[in-house]
């Protein structure tokens, strides 16, 4: 079933998503996957394509989305039966004709695939295939990674440096085989029982699916409400799973046994004789490398600068590889010395800059929308959103980002404390002492419980305390959750390296990316990160603890290359998240707190929280801070009326 008819084209852009599912003991109607391709429109509505099989005859089909060209092809999907289908959606930027579409067929028909993402590093592996004798048809990534996957089988994963999520059906081998990159840039949802595996870009696709009944998943909750993301591979949907980063997970189509493997882990073993002078002229050097390798692109690119260092650095070392580039800044109320800073670079290196004031009232007009395509509680405002909107404004579909910085370089506020709490920790049996029930008390019996790193992590994420969730959580619902996180911790070394493995699985791959991928995708905008590079991070994780983290100041390292390309207004900064003032804005706009009211309203009705406790958190709002758990119910509620009311 060789398609002959893709292999001509450039290096196209992918944006697009990707869904299946393989039903072991039945075949079923492919109503499935189109109802689940259906569900992920947005993440490309210009093709589709469809591959069905019952595991040893297949045939590829277009779909209603899919251009005139594919169509004459591919019969359209109408109703059929089968056991294993793959839907793939694209959204393309130049090229819409059939060279870009998938499922893509190895020459032989047996090995398919769907791939969302983007392989840098695909010319060189394409080099080495055809030295091995391989022959190409086109210049796409997608044929590199198929002909990867026949040369070297599931080694390939550690070959990419990019971002991947690939479903992979072999036939040959009867098996299913389900990737993701080595930051989980891509995301990949997946749900099994006896019967079926499921998989999608997002979760809205997996629970289009027959064998699919929405229920919550409390343990979930309970992370989400501890540390402002639910901790992968957890979702708040029950038995359905985010494929852990750097992980492939194997189906045997005869006996549905699946078996998960890790392809890749950050080094471990640190360098202690490298020099700050050799760190800071490699990073540099890196960084440089990465930033033009995710430049190329055949369409227009703007890097999306919020004024700080991680973001100007990447925009100021942009200009000599592309001196078209392209600068934009969202700004809200509150962030005036971000635009300014962000400003003064691009006059200073000369390039176009963009400002985009967000009003309060384009904020409340998207709020709920915004909100429910997340697929879960969220408990910030996402100004990634308005980010990805208006890049699309702009006519801009590639947007660098500067996020990665804070995690691989100690950029977190809360780095700075790590030492204190290494010590303070020795005396954390001052707790069983207190008791008195004071707020003060309860602050200080909190700080003393951060037993280990996950506890001293969570601390700084600013959701709820533990015993806030225990209170909040009516009892019946508090008695099915397993408090004990155990199953989460890391590698838990007491020093900076320990910080750093939470800092980037939780932080960066179970909450930032996944956010900025469901952002852009709505508006058919793709983010790309110079700083998570394979080079930059294995290079980075070897250094000397010294060179990384001094505990004193945020960013030794990247601040020391900043100073070649930086103002020093951009240096001299303090560290401000990219993100809306949402305690002013609760405090100043009345219809965000009729917003709020009538949603508490809503879900103190369903009993699965202390409406008590709601009352009083609402009532009581002392500091900026409080406002969020009270953010996180709201936005559970979103959660909840969109994902299990229609159902």
């Amino acid at each position: 079933m060789s398609n002959p008819y893709f292999y001509h084209s450039k290096k196209a852009l992918k944006m697009c998503g990707i869904c299946g599912y393989y039903s072991f003991k039945k075949e079923i109607s492919s109503k499935n996957i189109l109802a689940m391709n259906n569900a992920i429109r947005h993440r490309g509505p210009d093709d589709e394509g469809f591959w069905i099989s019952d595991g040893f005859q297949s045939e590829s089909f277009s779909g209603n989305d899919s251009t005139r060209r594919i169509k004459e092809i591919f019969p359209v999907l109408n109703e059929t039966n089968s056991k294993i289908a793959l839907g793939f959606r694209r959204l393309s930027i130049l090229d819409l004709s059939e060279k870009g579409h998938q499922p893509m067929l190895s020459d032989d028909g047996k090995i398919t695939i769907t791939f969302n993402g983007e392989i840098y590093n695909f010319k060189k592996i394409r080099k080495e295939l055809e030295s091995l004798g391989y022959q190409f048809k086109s210049s796409s990534d997608t044929e590199v990674i198929l002909k990867s996957y026949e040369e070297w089988g599931t080694e390939m994963f550690s070959k990419f440096d990019g971002m991947f999520a690939i479903a992979l059906a072999d036939l040959n081998q009867s098996k299913l085989i389900l990737a993701r990159d080595r930051m989980g840039l891509k995301p990949l949802f997946h749900f099994k029982n006896d019967d079926v595996l499921v998989w999608a870009s997002e979760i809205k696709s997996i629970l289009k699916n027959e064998f699919i009944t929405p229920q919550i998943n409390w343990n979930g909750v309970y992370t989400n409400f501890l540390f402002q993301t639910t901790l992968a591979p957890e979702t708040c949907f029950q038995d359905i799973y985010s494929l852990e980063p750097a992980s492939f997970l194997s189906l045997d189509l005869n006996n549905f046994k699946t078996s998960e493997e890790f392809y890749w882990n950050f080094p471990s073993v640190k360098n202690e004789n490298i020099t700050e002078d050799e760190a800071v002229a490699k990073v540099d050097q890196l960084l440089s490398d990465s930033v033009k390798e995710q430049l190329f692109a055949d369409v227009p690119v703007t890097s999306m600068m919020s004024g700080g260092i991680d973001s100007t650095l990447i925009t100021a070392k942009s200009k000599p590889f592309k001196s078209d580039i392209n600068a934009f800044t969202i700004s809200y109320q509150f962030s005036e010395n971000e635009v300014e800073n962000a400003s003064l670079l691009a006059k200073k290196i000369d390039i176009d800059h963009h400002v985009k004031k967000v009003s309060d009232d384009e904020i409340l007009n998207q709020l709920k929308e915004n909100i429910q395509h997340f697929e879960e509680p969220y408990s910030s405002l996402e100004v990634l959103m308005n980010a990805a909107e208006y890049a699309k404004e702009l006519g801009f579909k590639v947007v660098l980002s500067g996020n990665g910085a804070d995690e691989l370089f100690a950029g977190y506020s809360h780095s700075l404390k790590l030492n204190k709490w290494l010590l303070m920790r020795n005396f954390n049996f001052v707790r069983h002492f207190i008791f008195t029930n004071d707020d003060f008390s309860k602050k200080v019996k909190n700080y003393f419980s951060q037993d280990d790193m996950l506890d001293f992590f969570r601390q700084s994420q600013v959701g709820m305390k533990p015993l806030e969730a225990k209170n909040v959580f009516s009892e019946n619902i508090f008695n099915l959750i397993k408090t004990d996180l155990k199953d989460k911790k890391l590698s838990e070394t007491k020093n900076y390296y320990g910080l750093f493995e939470y800092d980037m699985k939780y932080s960066l791959s179970s909450h930032h990316v996944f956010r900025d991928d469901l952002s852009a995708m709505k508006y058919g905008v793709e983010f790309r990160y110079p700083y998570l590079s394979n080079d930059l991070i294995d290079y980075v994780s070897i250094l000397p603890e010294k060179l990384r983290y001094n505990g004193t100041q945020n960013k030794p390292l990247l601040r020391k290359i900043g100073e070649k390309y930086l103002p020093q207004e951009i240096l001299q900064m303090p560290k401000r998240g990219f993100s809306f003032p949402l305690a002013h804005f609760i405090k100043t706009e009345s219809k965000v707190r009729d917003f709020i009211i009538e949603n508490l309203n809503s879900l103190k009705k369903r009993c699965f929280f202390n409406a008590d406790i709601i009352d009083e958190w609402w009532n009581n709002q002392k500091n900026e801070y409080d406002c969020v758990k009270i953010w996180q119910l709201v936005t559970f509620e979103l959660w909840y009326q969109k994902y299990f009311e229609n159902h």
